[in-house]
């Protein structure tokens, strides 16, 4: 059994997936992040980094001590290896997957978070600001269309822990001021992914841990997300 960490946010959505799709069991842990649950002192002997998502597999592979584990490409991994799937075992197929996973973690996630944050949520409209990271996600959305032209699935022709990465993040396109008609061979991908069975069991979760997702957050909850140092 695996306890899973978790808010319906694009990293939370990456390990819901991989759990569905891997046919792990799994139960979901729950941690509010606009009431300030990820800095509870039991939830940091997890994840330091005051961060979801976060795990604690109770049957790890060494047959130890119950291990925790944060840092949502960090789990991928840790996953893929313990069920054998969605991420080859060797050779160069494995590092082709792990550098666009790890291109997400470096490019896409923080880019569109900070698209995010200067279109929807920063109390100042920085026109520079906005600019810059709408610019900078349609870049990527660029070099992600490339690759997909010449490639059913991101790591080449098997779906993968970058596909699970990704897709997350791509999800909100409007609300990073992107259009997918402008990246056909990427709308094909997402429609692709988004029609998987075990991709709409993980999204299907947002209805049980939090059906006010989309509502405008509250100052309680943006003084958790921005306001602790």
């Amino acid at each position: 059994m695996i306890d899973l960490y978790y808010w319906t946010t694009p990293n939370g959505h990456k390990i819901s997936i991989m759990l569905e799709e891997a046919k792990l069991a799994y139960r979901v842990k729950p941690i509010n992040i606009g009431r300030g649950e990820q800095f509870d002192p039991e939830f940091l002997t997890i994840a330091p980094n005051n961060r979801i998502p976060a795990i604690v597999d109770h049957s790890p592979q060494d047959g130890g001590q119950p291990l925790s584990m944060f840092e949502s490409g960090a789990i991928l991994e840790y996953l893929a290896d313990k069920s054998g799937l969605f991420l080859p075992s060797a050779g160069r197929e494995r590092y082709i997957v792990l550098q666009w996973l790890h291109w997400q973690m470096g490019g896409l996630g923080p880019m569109a978070g900070q698209n995010h944050h200067f279109c929807h949520y920063a109390p100042q409209k920085i026109e520079y600001a906005i600019e810059r990271y709408v610019r900078e996600t349609n870049r990527l959305y660029s070099v992600l269309d490339q690759r997909l032209a010449h490639h059913t699935y991101v790591g080449g022709d098997d779906y993968s822990i970058a596909d699970m990465a990704i897709y997350p993040w791509i999800v909100p396109w409007e609300k990073q001021r992107q259009t997918l008609e402008e990246f056909p061979d990427l709308e094909r991908w997402f429609d692709m992914i988004k029609a998987r069975p075990a991709v709409r069991r993980a999204y299907a979760l947002v209805e049980d841990v939090n059906p006010q997702a989309g509502v405008e957050m509250d100052e309680q909850a943006r003084k958790h997300l921005f306001g602790n140092r």
